[in-house]
């Protein structure tokens, strides 16, 4: 369940709409993205009022020198083409604020172009292959609030980065940063730092001389500890150093009172840091593989918590404190060794996902059915105990949209799973299913159904019925009906074989109907009795009534 848990990631680009309404014979937003356009039509080029256009995601290979008539252009987005050069009417553009030329094959030396576009507040140059950043850059645009340069190449940042006194959020995410660039501590309006994915050892002191950062990102990095002076930044609320080789938090209680986020997952902590425990503000926190045996006792003062990751640990019971975290809405306890759940679960009433994946249960905790609120549930056992029953009582959770039990030993599957109506996706897989339930034909809210690696042979004759039902998956299974091949084709040829056979059988009921009625208008008795004279090798009750009548009746000999 770990992509339902994850940290939100930050998506440096958010399309923006113009905020000026749309007037007859005038146009100020166009967006002709995703058309696969190979040239800026003229068209575009003509509407000398717009001031949002979006061209992103097609084929362009060139910019016209046309493109200095659109005058007053705010915001511009040219990414996922294949340009190559920049034109210099493109620097002519004195009202751009937000121009985005990401993933494109650009070469290096055309973006001296930007030099020219003095009112640009945000830049965004992802996956360019850039080994530095031009110069120009940071001598000539002075108004940038946010800057985007993620999946580089970059070491390191030219010196002038210094100039960016209004610098507000810089993204470095998947470079080759092996010193963390220090110029940026002296950038007194910075608010965001994304430097996950490199290569980084430490963190210099000065960081505490940015007052007003409010969310640092250095994950799968290999810092080995924090600057003490990281407790300067007070107006912080998210901290992200998952992935480094941390062993404690420098901190001192009282500091970061802010703190609404913080991942500490894959590191060698042993125990939760004190420190974590008297940040009451915590929504989001991340614990993952980071050896941890127990939580202490004042984890519950986290009363605020809604997202806590705990998988990948070495938990053999359930932490109690956990109980009292009635904000919660998400809890992964997957990977551990835990073999029985708390009766207090209960009092979770907020609870929508929760993960337990990969543990020791020796069946299925009955102690989930208190969880009304819950939405999706991960029980598979890849590594843990398997689980050779779903019991009845599944049929109570009646806002569960998705249920994992995957890699166990279930035969066979609960009735009540037909009268759960907001379950959306079941995943089966790799199971001992030799048959499905006929009432799992009246969940008529499955989207996914995944049953590969089971023993199954036939379906549900009505399965047909589930209209909303895009996603099957039967490889691995000894199917007879429908046969292999058919199964193999898709859903459409399993629906058709499915109506087919269930045609045929509606056929042969009525041709079985229309002889019981032959056989009851002939006077042979109620069919199930001539059936059963007919297994005994005796004769019908009307032939035993004409029989007792000859012998009653006298012959002409007998007068």
């Amino acid at each position: 369940m770990s992509e339902d848990i994850q940290k939100v990631e930050y998506l440096p680009k958010v399309h923006q709409q113009s905020d000026q309404p749309q007037v007859i014979g005038r146009t100020f937003f166009i967006d002709t993205s995703n058309r696969n356009l190979t040239a800026i039509p003229p068209e575009i080029l003509a509407l000398e009022d717009l001031e949002e256009v979006h061209l992103e995601n097609n084929r362009l290979e060139e910019i016209s020198q046309d493109i200095q008539h659109l005058r007053h252009i705010r915001i511009l987005y040219l990414d996922r083409n294949n340009l190559r050069e920049l034109c210099p009417e493109l620097g002519a553009l004195s009202n751009l604020e937000g121009l985005d030329l990401s993933c494109n094959p650009l070469n290096p030396s055309s973006l001296q172009v930007l030099s020219g576009l003095r009112a640009l507040r945000e830049l965004r140059l992802y996956h360019l292959d850039l080994r530095e950043l031009p110069v120009v850059v940071c001598k000539h645009l002075h108004h940038l609030e946010l800057l985007g340069l993620s999946r580089n190449c970059l070491e390191a940042l030219p010196k002038e980065i210094v100039n960016q006194l209004k610098l507000r959020e810089i993204y470095l995410q998947q470079n080759q940063f092996k010193v963390f660039p220090q110029e940026l501590c002296v950038l007194p309006n910075l608010e965001i730092i994304d430097l996950d994915e490199n290569k980084l050892r430490a963190l210099p002191e000065e960081i505490g001389d940015l007052t007003r950062l409010q969310k640092l990102y250095v994950a799968h990095n290999q810092l080995p500890s924090l600057p003490r002076s990281l407790c300067r930044c007070r107006k912080m609320t998210v901290l992200e150093v998952s992935h480094n080789l941390l062993d404690s938090l420098p901190c001192a209680p009282g500091e970061l009172p802010r703190m609404t986020e913080l991942g500490l997952s894959g590191n060698c902590l042993g125990k939760v840091p004190r420190l974590v425990c008297r940040w009451p503000a915590l929504h989001l926190l991340y614990l993952r593989d980071a050896g941890l045996r127990g939580l202490r006792r004042s984890f519950g003062r986290l009363l605020q918590l809604r997202f806590l990751d705990l998988g990948q640990n070495q938990l053999d019971r359930f932490p109690p404190q956990i109980c009292a975290l009635k904000d919660l809405e998400a809890l992964a306890l997957d990977d551990n060794n835990i073999g029985q759940l708390p009766s207090e679960l209960g009092l979770l009433s907020k609870l929508k996902i929760l993960g337990l994946t990969g543990n020791q249960f020796l069946s299925f905790p009955e102690e989930v059915f208190s969880l009304a609120s819950l939405e999706k549930l991960y029980i598979g056992q890849d590594q843990g105990s398997k689980l050779s029953r779903l019991p009845e009582q599944i049929g109570k959770l009646q806002n569960l949209k998705e249920l994992y039990i995957e890699n166990n030993s279930l035969e066979y599957l609960p009735v009540s799973l037909g009268s759960m109506p907001k379950l959306e996706v079941l995943d089966c897989r790799h199971n001992l299913l030799k048959q499905l339930p006929d009432e799992i034909c009246q969940a008529q809210g499955l989207r996914e159904l995944l049953l590969e690696d089971n023993l199954l042979t036939c379906l549900p004759e009505n399965l047909d019925s589930l209209e909303n039902l895009k996603v099957l998956t039967l490889m691995n299974n000894p199917m007879k009906a429908p046969p292999i091949e058919v199964c193999a084709q898709g859903n459409e040829a399993m629906w058709r074989y499915l109506r087919e056979s269930r045609n045929q059988r509606i056929k042969a009921t009525k041709i079985q109907a229309w002889w019981r009625g032959i056989m009851v208008r002939k006077g042979f008795g109620r069919f199930e009795e001539l059936q059963k004279a007919r297994k005994k090798g005796k004769t019908s009750p009307k032939d035993k009534k004409g029989k007792k009548d000859a012998k009653k009746k006298p012959g002409k000999g007998n007068k």
